[in-house]
């Protein structure tokens, strides 16, 4: 508590020294990213007066920090935080909004600007965004006598799949992350997003308990008895440990798997994720991190025209194509398009977005969260059936909206 409030008077000495020239940033990570920093240094040169502060913080208390300085009348002037928690910023008048021209809009994918959208307004300025594939080992899956160049395109033979590769070879043909970790429910909801499922609608009606939710829920269960022992102690970058070790034959993982599976010796693909039986298109959950606008610092418009920069194409595509991140790029772009031809898996990745999905804005999304979560794990386990599961975790998240 000391330390904190330490860090919270010295910020505040410090916004008080730069007479409304500064634009204090608490960025999320262990270090800056060069690209940032390359770009930061160009934007003070252009405004003369004017110094960026980014204050790094671990992704583990970056955005409570955001938060707490916030409500206690000290904000920042902006914060790296997960476009989930823009709703409850917005509704506790902590946030100011970052609308976008119609112009703004179309240059990003489709679906990406409803990630920060709320009642029909922008709140925050994407920065990073992640989307899912799936990833198989193409040796597994021969020794499994499967056909290495074939993965599953629906549930059912992704499913069948693994039952084979479990099997015939020993060694888990699916790697399903079910900790008690954020990453748990981001899981489930690209099994959602790829049967035409959706938690909440547009009027804020409550539609987790659909029959496409349950039918992804229903596959859950399906698949374990061939994913690895005991989901409930992993985590989605645990699972894709396991993947790199060559000990499971499928996972759902980002663009950071295919950079490292290049320093491995394992024969892989990668491919959309497995449709359910009423997709209507590839899918994947759309999550993205924003640039929030903090109410109150004083400095909201210049730091609004700073976020739109260090996030504007040239710039973003840059920082997001480097490959280790696990990002997806935002926008379409001849630089993307260079990628694709040079890297074929970017293809997938990218191609998920057509009927994709955001993360469901509640109020409370860290209840919202708990409940799916609970949900998902009561299932993996075998201490509830999926439709059961359903109904309670449905009957929780009103609470949350």
């Amino acid at each position: 508590m000391a330390l904190a409030l330490l860090g919270s008077t010295a910020l505040t000495a410090v916004t008080a020294q730069a007479a409304d020239k500064e634009i204090s940033w608490i960025y999320c990570g262990d270090t800056i990213d060069p690209v940032h920093t390359k770009y930061i240094k160009q934007w003070e040169e252009k405004n003369t007066g004017w110094k960026i502060a980014p204050e790094v913080v671990g992704w583990a208390q970056c955005q409570d920090k955001a938060t707490t300085l916030a409500a206690a009348g000290t904000p920042v002037a902006m914060a790296y935080v997960g476009s989930r928690t823009l709703k409850e910023f917005a509704q506790n008048d902590l946030i100011v909004p970052v609308p976008m021209t119609d112009d703004e809009k179309k240059t990003y994918y489709p679906n990406i600007v409803d990630t920060v959208t709320f009642e029909g307004t922008q709140w925050g300025v994407p920065i990073a965004f992640s989307t899912k594939a799936l990833y198989w080992n193409k040796d597994l899956f021969k020794q499994a006598g499967l056909d290495p160049e074939k993965p599953p395109k629906t549930w059912a033979e992704e499913i069948e799949m693994a039952k084979t590769i479990k099997e015939k070879t020993g060694i888990p043909g699916y790697g399903l992350p079910a900790k008690t970790f954020d990453n748990t429910m981001h899981q489930f909801m690209h099994w959602v997003y790829t049967n035409n499922g959706k938690v909440i609608d547009a009027d804020g009606k409550v539609t987790l308990d659909s029959p496409e939710i349950l039918a992804a829920l229903k596959a859950y269960k399906d698949i374990v008895p061939y994913s690895e022992e005991g989901p409930t102690a992993y985590e989605q970058n645990e699972v894709r440990a396991i993947f790199l070790d060559g000990k499971v034959a499928m996972i759902q993982a980002g663009s950071g798997a295919a950079d490292r599976l290049k320093a491995t010796k394992i024969s892989w693909g990668i491919t959309t994720l497995p449709l359910g039986p009423d997709a209507k298109g590839p899918g994947t959950l759309l999550i993205t991190d924003s640039l929030a606008i903090f109410k109150g610092s004083g400095v909201e418009d210049k730091a609004t025209e700073f976020a739109k920069f260090i996030t504007s194409p040239d710039v973003q595509s840059e920082y997001e194509l480097q490959g280790g991140a696990g990002l997806t790029p935002l926008r379409p772009s001849s630089k993307v398009d260079e990628f694709v031809a040079k890297d074929p898996y970017w293809k997938p990745l990218i191609e998920g977005i057509s009927y994709g999905g955001p993360e469901p804005l509640f109020t409370d999304y860290k209840g919202f969260q708990n409940s799916m979560i609970e949900m998902v794990q009561s299932v993996v386990t075998g201490k509830a059936e999926p439709e059961a599961a359903l109904k309670k975790a449905a009957g929780e998240i009103e609470a949350f909206k």
